[in-house]
């Protein structure tokens, strides 16, 4: 008996003689090579199953050059990343479409690094890609990131290069939709809490404003950064209450910045929606937890979370997949307008 054996542990030299092959053999059908007859698969799946096998991925790893594991890359500080619920949608996306596989996900909230630990794991062999999501132009690290393994953005890159591959939704679209219905309803006045415009969300959804102000011929309204942050929101709207040509209604970025928004018109005895309409954007569980319910644009996030993941196996795994795949916003009507 082998000292494995007395450990409970089995090898893979003790598969490769129940099965009645060679070593190589069984760490081909491992690795899931195709290099292997019918007859030797089966006879080493069966013998896996028998001994309850459990490859050593350690060794695996060594051997292959994988880690099995990838790097989800979020340059956020860690308030903004456990206070919005967009990034604990994408990352259950991302982990559905992980367990299905035989990769692990490591996460990095990268706001304090200025990229250099995070680039050096990752640069270390650690981790075989990677997914990057809620990046902005000071964020230069991710290009050394991006020369060292695969990566999939989690929306349009800063700097878009041929050769990127993300997974994004028509931010474009959903505020131009977003504005236009305002429109529809009989609002004229419309201003915008826009989130940073360091980041290309922020950027093309304040484009889809722009685009439904200019289509119907309207005048473009206040413009104010609310940072995509609840507390930006309330300051936002602060600053705009303060102005004289007061809006008649409001396109919001985000349902977290929309909800800083509510709180401060709450404050001020000015009705929603009867004195100022409001519409967000993300559909997320923020939207149903203010009062009154918000009117918003939903964007798939967790459906953005799979195919991110998606992307980035099929990539690992040799494949071509699409360099961008764009998903669609739809609007969902409830009270605040």
């Amino acid at each position: 008996m082998t000292t494995d054996t007395v450990r409970g542990t089995v090898t893979i030299e003790e598969v490769a003689a129940a099965a009645g092959v060679s070593r190589s053999t069984v760490s081909r059908v491992v690795n899931g090579s195709t290099a292997v007859s019918p007859a030797a698969l089966e006879a080493v799946q069966r013998a896996i199953a028998d001994l309850n096998y459990v490859p050593n991925r350690a060794a695996r790893s060594l051997a292959s050059r994988q880690t099995h594991a990838l790097a989800l890359i979020v340059p956020e500080d860690t308030t903004r990343f456990f206070g919005d619920p967009f990034f604990a949608s994408i990352v259950s996306g991302i982990n559905a479409r992980l367990s299905r596989s035989d990769y692990v996900l490591n996460l990095f909230i990268a706001s304090d690094d200025p990229g250099d630990k995070t680039t050096s794991y990752v640069r270390s062999g650690a981790v075989d890609g990677a997914i990057i999501v809620s990046h902005h132009t000071s964020d230069s690290f991710i290009d050394r990131i991006a020369a060292a393994v695969p990566v999939v953005y989690g929306g349009r890159p800063v700097r878009e290069r041929e050769r990127d591959y993300y997974v994004d939704v028509d931010n474009v679209r959903g505020g131009r939709d977003a504005t236009t219905y305002l429109i529809e309803r009989g609002h004229h006045r419309i201003a915008t809490i826009s989130g940073p415009l360091t980041m290309p969300a922020g950027v093309d959804r304040l484009q889809g404003y722009r685009d439904a102000l200019a289509t119907y011929g309207l005048p473009e309204g206040v413009i104010e950064d609310g940072d995509f942050t609840a507390n930006g929101g309330a300051a936002a709207m602060r600053r705009i209450l303060e102005r004289v040509d007061r809006p008649d209604a409001i396109f919001v970025a985000s349902d977290l910045m929309a909800r800083g928004a509510l709180t401060v018109l709450a404050r001020e005895g000015i009705r929603v929606p009867h004195d100022i309409a409001i519409i967000g954007f993300d559909d997320s569980p923020v939207a149903t937890t203010v009062t009154p319910q918000l009117t918003t644009m939903r964007q798939p996030s967790f459906a953005q979370g799979e195919r991110m993941a998606s992307v980035l196996l099929d990539l690992l795994a040799g494949r071509h997949p699409r360099h961008v795949t764009i998903l669609e916003t739809e609007l969902v009507v409830r009270d605040s307008v």
